[in-house]
């Protein structure tokens, strides 16, 4: 069981906090005082009915159980029925998957490198802790306003035409990120913008062990008259959980693609497969190459965070820090295009 007192900020992971610090409650809960401790148990039965319940009421689709909840005086709680969720929680799944416990601070950490060090915009998020001991990750729904009011938000399975009757049970593993790309170009005013920030966390998702980056993970919302990229969400190091290919969707970054020789025989790609990727869904060049430039080291930022962390263990975290080594060393490999 996990301590429920702690000394760093479970949400920005800054020292000296025994809960949000208020930069977290700012960004998480608009500046209110929020507990991060939990009023329900996630693996005890005295809650399991109410839990079970919570998770059908959910419309948010994925394989990870997602429960909905809402603040109400300095706690995070459960909705009840006919109420709109402002949060989404995620507890540890119960099927088997190795260091299974640990999967919501590796979303947590995996999310926050993301934002803090590589700018890449991200859902508000933060870990809580349930009654009994198990980390839960929080994240804030950027599709639903302070006053309860829903955005518009579409995933691109619907933006590229994938749905189970037509491409079967895994349809959102089904195309490339060069479709992604494409429907971006289709559906995004301002596409150019959007294109570097789908350029970024596509490289982030590689290097960061992120084999489960699908369809439905990547979005669009209404913003006014136009739509735009939504915050990326769902950023995790699946790598420590589940051997995996390096991309989730079975066309890879794109079947157009002319590999390079290291990914011809390494069957990894590197540093000049992205920079062909960056041509074929319209990136300015020059732009590109400074994304790419951001990932041929790993900052010293990152091992602040991962020792920071709600990993459990040393022996985790050092497997966190190997994957990202080794796949580091992968994309920086020199190759003639």
């Amino acid at each position: 069981m996990t301590q429920r007192t702690i000394n760093v900020c479970p949400s920005l992971l800054a020292e000296g906090h025994s809960t949000y610090c208020p930069q977290a409650l700012r960004d998480l809960f608009d500046g209110k005082r929020v507990s991060h401790l939990l009023e329900f148990n996630w693996e005890n039965d005295d809650d399991a009915d109410e839990l079970a319940a919570n998770t059908r009421n959910m419309s948010i689709s994925g394989a990870q159980e997602k429960l909905s909840a809402l603040v109400e005086d300095s706690s995070i709680r459960l909705v009840r029925e006919g109420e709109q969720g402002t949060y989404i929680l995620k507890p540890s799944p119960r099927e088997h998957f190795q260091y299974r416990k640990q999967i919501p601070a590796n979303e947590h950490l995996t999310m926050q490198i993301a934002s803090q060090v590589y700018g890449i915009r991200t859902a508000a998020n933060a870990l809580a802790l349930s009654k009994d001991g198990q980390y839960v990750y929080v994240t804030r729904r950027f599709d639903v306003c302070p006053d309860g009011t829903k955005l518009g938000q579409e995933d691109f399975c619907s933006l590229v035409g994938r749905t189970a009757e037509t491409d079967g049970v895994d349809f959102k593993y089904e195309g490339s990120y060069e479709d992604i790309a494409r429907s971006i170009r289709q559906y995004v005013a301002a596409w150019p913008v959007a294109m570097e920030q789908f350029f970024r966390i596509v490289i982030f998702n590689y290097i960061y062990g992120n084999g489960d980056a699908h369809l439905k993970n990547f979005s669009v919302i209404r913003q006014g008259t136009e739509l735009i990229l939504a915050p990326a969400y769902d950023l995790l190091n699946t790598a420590v959980h589940i051997d995996g290919p390096d991309f989730a969707l079975n066309g890879g970054l794109s079947p157009n693609l002319i590999k390079s020789d290291t990914y011809d025989r390494t069957l990894h790609p590197c540093r000049v497969d992205f920079l062909s990727f960056a041509r074929l869904i319209g990136l300015n060049e020059r732009r590109a190459i400074r994304i790419l430039d951001t990932f041929m080291t790993i900052p010293p930022e990152v091992d602040t965070l991962i020792a920071r962390s709600f990993l459990f263990d040393d022996k985790t975290k050092r497997l966190y820090r190997r994957i990202i080594t080794e796949r580091t060393a992968w994309f920086v490999r020199e190759d003639k295009e």
